[in-house]
């Protein structure tokens, strides 16, 4: 037993080295994720120059955490077996990293291993023994090289491609500023489970959620069919075997529209609402301080803008009240109608 060995510590001069290549390969696979190719110089890029020659450009390869490069500028060419007239075939050419044990002779190689020719190809059996578990063999599958008749008719790349940091926090930036501009009008997202009944005497619809409801779980005040959305899915297929089409809103309350076939008892409805009430302008973080607003007017003989307080961004709904209107009959036998 090792036990704890010291890797980025310093030793007495003239005592015996003690770190290893598979010190370094289980820090690196650590920091790497993996066997793959770096997206460095041309990534190991391969080329097909003959029926019986691929060549593999520049890139950095790691297995098990070993890695291994081909220097920039420079290539590897590999030889592929003539094929055989009439038959397929699949060769796999492979990065093949071995040793002889901890602290032994390592050799790492790139290899093309032959597949078997028939009218069906077929890849040749790859080894990936893990190496941080003491295993002695490990390859990894670079290109396949289809192979038909006599003829190469495709490469077919088969390593991961890892990105570098640098890369990654772009890639990140950039998933994140979408985000935010996905999300710059929505405020909240509740997800839930709730179980409703369907009625006997309506099996096409049954009410799942109200304003007054979405106000609790939110913690608002002013939830409505102009600032909320609700998505509806059957929460449990076995114990009722409908399914869930959508959702419409209702005096004040969202229904799961249903299939045909539904039973009249219970459902479980799984839902998500998404509330962007508050939201008609975001900051950079996609927060908003925006507030809505409903009112009721009275209809008059001119015309009328109808906008928003002050305190207030936008209105959410307006609610035109009845026209006064009455009628009454007169001593000439006439009706007299008052509006207004």
């Amino acid at each position: 037993m090792s036990g704890l060995i010291p890797i980025t510590v310093s030793t007495p001069p003239g005592e015996e080295a003690h770190i290893r290549a598979e010190d370094d390969a289980s820090v690196y696979l650590s920091l790497f994720g993996g066997d793959g190719v770096s997206t460095n110089g041309q990534s190991c890029k391969a080329t097909v120059l003959s029926n019986n020659k691929v060549r593999i450009a520049d890139g950095i390869i790691c297995v098990g955490g070993h890695f291994a490069r081909i220097p920039y500028g420079d290539y590897i060419d590999c030889e592929i077996e003539n094929g055989q007239s009439g038959k397929n075939r699949n060769d796999i050419i492979v990065a093949r990293f071995e040793t002889t044990g901890t602290g032994g002779i390592d050799t790492y190689t790139c290899e093309v291993k032959k597949g078997t020719a028939g009218s069906t190809e077929t890849d040749p059996e790859i080894v990936q023994e893990d190496l941080y578990k003491a295993g002695k063999v490990r390859e990894l599958p670079l290109y396949r090289v289809k192979i038909e008749g006599l003829s190469i008719t495709a490469l077919e790349q088969l390593f991961t491609l890892r990105k570098t940091n640098e890369e990654l926090e772009k890639e990140l930036e950039s998933l994140n500023n979408n985000f935010n501009s996905l999300r710059k009008n929505i405020q909240m997202f509740f997800a839930g489970s709730r179980v409703c009944n369907i009625s006997l005497k309506d099996n096409t619809s049954v009410s799942v959620i109200s304003n007054s409801d979405i106000n609790k779980v939110l913690g608002i005040s002013d939830a409505s069919n102009a600032n909320v959305a609700v998505s509806f899915s059957n929460g449990d297929g076995g114990a009722q075997k409908v399914h869930v089409q959508g959702a419409t809103y209702e005096n004040g309350t969202w229904y799961a529209t249903l299939a045909s076939g539904a039973k009249a008892g219970p459902i479980r409805i799984n839902y998500i609402i998404t509330y962007f009430g508050t939201s008609t302008s975001s900051s950079s973080d996609g927060s908003s301080s925006a507030k809505v607003q409903s009112k009721t007017i009275t209809p008059r003989t001119s015309e009328q803008v109808v906008t928003p307080d002050t305190g207030y961004d936008y209105l959410a709904e307006v609610t035109v009240q009845g026209i006064p209107y009455s009628e009454q009959d007169d001593s000439s036998g006439g009706t007299t109608v008052n509006i207004g």
